[in-house]
């Protein structure tokens, strides 16, 4: 089974993948996985390489409808949560510092709850944790909803629209899932080791980048790829390219689950991982608006 480059559903494959046996088995198309965690399974495969025995998961096993579900209840969280956050830095007042004096905090709060639940996810193998997805989901709302209203009222020329700004960026990220599911479901790209590979390697690209950009930062030292000119337009547009190819690992891996009989509650990591590719794509097609809107 592959693994995604969602740091998240890679743990929830890991720790709802049944272990192969002799004599009985559910083919899984897609080929062998280039990962070393599946190194040991390989051993066990048939000669047919493309395809792989799973035993069957006591109890109602994961489907498509308990996916939509699960991801349904968590961006509703979210969203909840986001446009709560949003409201309140709005009426806070007329003055921009008064707002940007709720509007940081929140962000941080969120940002970083956010960040400690994904980690506490994927190290403590807690994918499938109700409590801590939906946690997650208040507390990245609180972020996306702080980081609305700072693109979309501070970062950009007087005039522009916020709601228009916010509406267009959450089309933009329902149009690129969809767009991607279509994709996915009509095999246009075929998610191979080799393509995960890659885009692993311009996910890690892209990391070290935004790390080197934060250190030299803190020099004064100004790298141009968040400074909204052509450098930093071009690096956003790369980093929503990433985020749309990851969705097709992210939808294969779901797949996969299903086909293999995984459990139910894998379905609470796979909205998790789904979650967390979506907050990024809306917060860097946010950013590319607000550079494309500002002086």
């Amino acid at each position: 089974m592959r693994e995604s480059s969602n740091p998240v559903m890679r743990g929830v494959i890991r720790d709802n993948q049944p272990a192969p046996y002799a004599g009985f088995g559910q083919a899984i198309p897609g080929g062998q996985a280039g990962m070393a965690q599946t190194g040991m399974m390989q051993a066990n495969r048939q000669a047919d390489p493309y395809q792989q025995n799973y035993a069957p998961a006591s109890g109602r096993t994961i489907t498509i409808d308990d996916v939509v579900m699960k991801t349904g209840m968590t961006l509703g969280v979210l969203v909840v949560v986001a446009i709560a956050a949003y409201a309140a830095i709005v009426t806070r007042g007329s003055d921009p510092v008064d707002q940007l004096t709720l509007a940081m905090p929140l962000m941080m709060v969120g940002g970083i709850g956010g960040f400690i639940l994904v980690m506490i996810a994927s190290f403590g193998r807690k994918q499938d944790n109700p409590a801590i997805v939906l946690s997650y989901a208040a507390f990245e709302g609180l972020f996306v909803g702080a980081i609305s209203f700072v693109f979309a009222n501070v970062a950009v020329a007087d005039g522009v629209s916020a709601g228009a700004m916010i509406g267009q960026a959450v089309l933009g990220t329902m149009g690129v899932f969809f767009g991607m599911l279509i994709v996915y479901k009509v095999g246009a790209v075929r998610v191979t080791p080799r393509f995960t590979r890659m885009l692993m390697a311009g996910l890690i690209g892209v990391m070290v980048l935004m790390l080197g950009n934060l250190v030299l930062g803190l020099f004064g030292v100004d790298m141009g790829i968040r400074s909204g000119g052509p450098i930093a337009i071009i690096f956003s547009l790369v980093c929503i390219a990433l985020a749309a190819f990851s969705f097709l690992l992210d939808f294969d891996s779901a797949d996969q689950l299903v086909k293999a009989g995984a459990p139910q509650k894998a379905a609470w990591g796979v909205a998790l991982g789904l979650t967390v590719t979506l907050v990024w794509l809306y917060t860097e097609i946010l950013r590319l608006l607000s550079y494309l809107n500002s002086d």
